[in-house]
């Protein structure tokens, strides 16, 4: 895989593909800053200091959403990051754009407007066909080498992420980082632990199933919607709860999620006690207790110490979900429980999903004592699934050959 170190990129024109997607008003249509753009800034200053003229290509939103806006803002966002003016054309890749590249000098860096704009972004299925997009027609001539900087997008077969597969395709530096963590994910330390919770069902079955089969993961630990999910494939009801779990379509894998409990017997963990919520108080019940009238809102105390034990014991440990609705203080114990038994931990650590990273901050864990938090989500998901990312087939197609640019 080629990186930044593989190119003299002085004098060269390097268009840049990060992920800027940011949350946004829906009144007033502001751009909240996002740590996605704290993170792609590095890829840009440094590209900038090492002497190329930047054109930065990113979305917002999708086409038809409130949120699919110009990025104007954004411009504003990520200068503030890079520390240096970065300059934004209201176009993509019409005269306006093809000018603004033109007119870049040695360090210059460009915001080009929201890629989702244009109708043929989303429209091709392959990486080749993508060639055909209108924004790879008209910019490909201005273009000297594509980084892929937006692993978290890596997953889609777009024209702005794939498209320019012909010209020297590098590794920025946020792409290299997902990609170093998650290839350590993939041959691990053992013991190695795997930690799934949320409200997603789906995303945790499909890496679950993939790792337990290639001997990659020895142990898997539920909670939230995968928890209670496997609470009632082991023959447990669930009362109250069964009707988030429909509405969250879980029950789709509850097939699947026995015959994992059969198969891959003792390796996969489910919660021995459950937090409910009793008129707005927690209440503690075993699982021998259930169904509930209540909803279950966390995994109990003494699941959590399970849960301790096995950590303190692991040498990879990723994280993706929360274990319960740590929003509300009264069901925060077994997030806040978990991500501290990390923190203290003498494992490598991956971290994945929005509310895990929002759980990072609420419980003010120190994420220099971690091993890397992920920028990514449904890439992430779909990369420890097994299957292929175009974005990463192209970095990873791209050779020393291919540069042309001193290298």
């Amino acid at each position: 895989m080629l990186t930044l170190d593989s190119c003299n990129f002085l004098g060269k024109t390097a268009f840049v593909r990060v992920d800027l997607n940011s949350p946004v008003d829906e009144k007033t249509l502001a751009v909240e800053k996002s740590e996605r753009i704290s993170g792609h800034a590095q890829t840009v200053r440094e590209l900038s200091d090492k002497g190329a003229r930047v054109v930065v290509l990113a979305h917002q939103g999708r086409k038809g959403d409130y949120d699919c806006i110009s990025l104007s803002q954004h411009a504003l966002l990520l200068g503030s990051e890079v520390k240096k003016p970065v300059r934004f054309v209201d176009d993509v890749c019409g005269k306006k754009a093809k000018d603004a590249i033109r007119s870049l000098s040695n360090g210059d860096i460009l915001l080009l407007d929201n890629v989702r704009f244009l109708d043929d972004e989303t429209k091709y299925k392959t990486i080749e066909e993508n060639a055909k997009a209108k924004i790879v027609r008209e910019l490909s001539p201005y273009c000297d080498v594509f980084v892929l900087d937006a692993f978290s997008a890596a997953h889609r077969a777009q024209a702005s992420i794939v498209g320019f597969y012909k010209k020297p395709v590098v590794a920025g530096r946020v792409m290299e980082r997902e990609l170093d963590a998650l290839n350590r994910l993939k041959e691990p330390k053992h013991p190695s632990i795997f930690i799934f919770g949320g409200a997603k069902a789906d995303d945790s079955i499909g890496i679950m199933e993939h790792l337990l089969s290639e001997g990659k993961m020895d142990c898997a630990l539920t909670c939230g919607v995968p928890g209670e999910l496997f609470i009632l494939a082991s023959g447990k009801e669930l009362g109250r709860t069964l009707v988030f779990l429909k509405e969250k379509k879980a029950l789709e894998h509850l097939p699947k999620a026995r015959e994992m409990l059969e198969k891959y017997k003792g390796r996969i963990m489910f919660p021995s006690d459950v937090a409910v919520d009793d008129g707005g108080k927690r209440k503690e019940i075993g699982i021998s207790s259930l169904p509930s009238k209540h909803s279950i809102m966390d995994i109990g105390k003494k699941t959590v110490k399970l849960y301790e034990a096995k950590i303190a014991g692991a040498a990879t440990v990723m994280m993706n979900g929360p274990a319960g609705v740590y929003e509300n203080d009264e069901f925060s114990y077994g997030t806040r429980s978990l991500l501290k038994a990390i923190e203290g931990s003498q494992a490598f650590s991956v971290f994945g999903g929005g509310h895990t990273l929002s759980a990072l901050d609420k419980f003010r864990i120190d994420k220099k004592r971690l091993g890397y938090v992920s920028l990514a989500g449904k890439a992430l998901i779909e990369y420890l699934s097994g299957d292929e990312l175009p974005g990463v087939k192209i970095v990873e197609d791209s050779s020393p050959g291919d540069m042309g640019c001193g290298c």
